[in-house]
């Protein structure tokens, strides 16, 4: 039997659906949990965060999703060792509750994903996030090789790492960087960072390994029918591109 990923859905939360799809694709048992059934959350064996804008980013992105009755069974979950994962606004949520570094208390964010620079406008750009840690380090990406390269999609006006010195040296020092932006080719610069973030980084990790919060997209490039100028096969609705992380996801739950 397949295991039961709960994606969940605060007011203003918008990609629940694509989310739910691809999960479904690669073999989770898959389906998005409503903001008045936070309860039921403790029947799932995983748990996505996905992308939007819940209450509107309101205060900060995240900030207020992060006091939600439905992260309190998520944060409990994470404790108890089960799978979260974070994408954009799912991202910023994790980093607010304090589950992503992890660096301090709950709810007592060390870091955050804030306003893009320079300009501090809305990005939407075709990216790559290249996997910066060894792949064991975090359960999510154990099935991935080394240095993979996943395409997505930037969609954020608040995707920029941004703390203190202090901690973004916790954040190396702990080996929290899951993904960094890359180039096509998978080089590494920071002229592949589109938002200006610390550590050029795209995703994190908590230390357990558990919990990880990436900010583009990569069930926005999932499918044949997103570019089919590289698509694996003729079936334009067979998973490819950025299904490569959403399978690793899938195994880490077998």
């Amino acid at each position: 039997m397949s295991a039961k990923v709960a994606v969940l859905v605060f007011p203003g939360t918008n990609s629940e659906a694509e989310t739910v799809r691809i999960c479904r694709d690669v073999g989770l048992n898959a389906e998005s949990v409503h903001w008045s059934k936070a309860a039921s959350l403790l029947r799932y064996d995983a748990y996505v965060l996905p992308g939007g804008f819940a209450y509107e980013d309101r205060i900060r992105a995240g900030a207020i999703s992060a006091h939600e009755p439905m992260m309190d069974y998520v944060i409990e979950a994470a404790g108890k060792g089960k799978l979260v994962l974070g994408i954009c606004n799912g991202a910023q949520i994790l980093l607010e509750a304090g589950l992503v570094p992890g660096t301090g208390a709950l709810r007592k964010p060390t870091a955050a994903f804030t306003h893009n620079a320079p300009t501090g406008k809305f990005i939407c750009k075709h990216v790559h996030i290249k996997l910066a840690a060894d792949p064991s380090r975090c359960a999510i990406t154990a099935e991935l090789a080394s240095d993979t390269l996943i395409p997505a999609w930037a969609a954020h006006g608040e995707g920029r790492l941004a703390a203190s010195a202090e901690h973004l040296e916790e954040i190396t020092s702990g080996g929290h960087i899951a993904f960094v932006y890359a180039h096509s080719d998978g080089t590494v610069d920071d002229a592949a960072v589109p938002n200006g973030s610390a550590l050029r980084c795209a995703g994190l990790t908590n230390k357990a390994g558990n919990v990880l919060a990436i900010m583009p997209h990569p069930e926005r490039d999932a499918w044949n029918f997103n570019h089919p100028d590289r698509a694996e096969g003729k079936d334009t609705l067979a998973p490819s591109g950025g299904a490569t992380f959403f399978r690793a996801f899938a195994k880490a739950l077998q």
